[in-house]
């Protein structure tokens, strides 16, 4: 499939075509499931309305998968899939960040997994190294709850992106 898709192609796709393209947006099957199933969208906005809507309804098995396709800030993103294009590009403000947020990122990312068993996941999109440091810190102060709430509206607002990119 090309890259971007407009609203009638993104509606026409086959399912199997489109399923791996929404795969790279996010993750999780139930979500890109939900989305084939509820097509065609009337435009644009009512396809990222539905992606919000997909999100609240996701169980903690979805958001464990989605989490799966996410790498750590600040590691380096292997692959050269449409997903890992992604990741790199959200991500590229971290090269710049000096060698003390890039050790404080790892050491975060390190403590957060412990305390929490999954990936650290933020929007980095418009965000600094020290913004997402800032969070990070923040955000290990969570309790279980708090987190998963948290998680889960990331992986919305990166899947929205990632969306509002492939369907310009």
């Amino acid at each position: 499939m090309a890259d971007p898709l407009s609203m009638d192609d993104f509606n026409a796709a086959p399912p199997d075509d489109l399923e791996p393209v929404l795969l790279a947006c996010c993750a999780s099957p139930a979500w890109a499931e939900a989305l084939i199933a509820a097509r065609p969208y009337a435009d644009r906005a009512a396809l990222l309305d539905g992606s919000d809507a997909v999100f609240a309804g996701l169980g903690a098995a979805d958001v464990d998968a989605a989490l799966a396709g996410h790498p750590r800030i600040g590691s380096r993103v292997e692959g050269e899939g449409r997903d890992a294009q992604w990741s790199r590009q959200e991500q590229s403000s971290v090269a710049s960040a000096g060698d003390d947020v890039r050790v404080r990122l790892r050491e975060g990312n390190v403590a957060y997994e412990r305390r929490f068993d999954r990936v650290f996941l933020i929007r980095a999109a418009g965000r600094s190294p020290q913004e997402m440091l800032d969070e990070l810190t923040r955000r290990l102060g969570h309790d279980d709850e708090t987190e998963a709430v948290e998680v889960r509206e990331q992986l919305r607002q990166i899947t929205r992106l990632r969306l509002e990119a492939l369907v310009p």
